[in-house]
């Protein structure tokens, strides 16, 4: 699926952070419908790409487990795919998560670490078929050194 290809104009990527300690909108999205229904707002504004993230990647932010991080975006991505047809991505660097992302409806994974976090992320980039944003963060997000 292609959904990243050529477009006659600017596409803009609405931001939807299901986790308590965002830099963005200060955790008010950390609920499954809070999060849903911020997302639906955006597109009904005119996004027209929903990223989804459970992990923090701002300087000095706490790792989240992989099983908190699923829990997080997993029930968000299924409850906007139910509403909405257009693309979604996952923001997440872990390969598992990403996987299970794209199993409830995301079509995009989007990666700070660029597919650097795990071995396991080329492979299963690979696997899945999706497109792939790669970003660039310098450091990890504890840091960002």
């Amino acid at each position: 699926m292609a959904v990243l290809r050529p477009h006659p104009r600017p596409r803009v990527m609405g931001i939807v952070n299901v986790t308590p300690d965002s830099f963005s909108d200060g955790g008010r999205h950390d609920t499954v419908e809070a999060a849903i229904a911020h997302g639906l707002e955006l597109v009904r504004q005119g996004a027209d790409i929903l990223d989804i993230g459970g992990e923090s990647t701002r300087p000095g932010a706490a790792p989240v487990s992989l099983e908190d991080e699923i829990a997080r975006t997993a029930p968000v991505i299924a409850g906007l795919r139910a509403h909405w047809a257009g693309p979604l991505s996952i923001d997440t660097m872990k390969p598992e998560v990403a996987a299970v992302a794209v199993g409830a409806g995301a079509d995009i994974w989007n990666d700070v670490t660029a597919l650097g976090f795990s071995p396991a992320s080329l492979p299963t980039a690979a696997d899945l078929g999706c497109d792939v944003v790669l970003m660039h963060m310098k450091g990890q997000p504890r840091t960002m050194q």
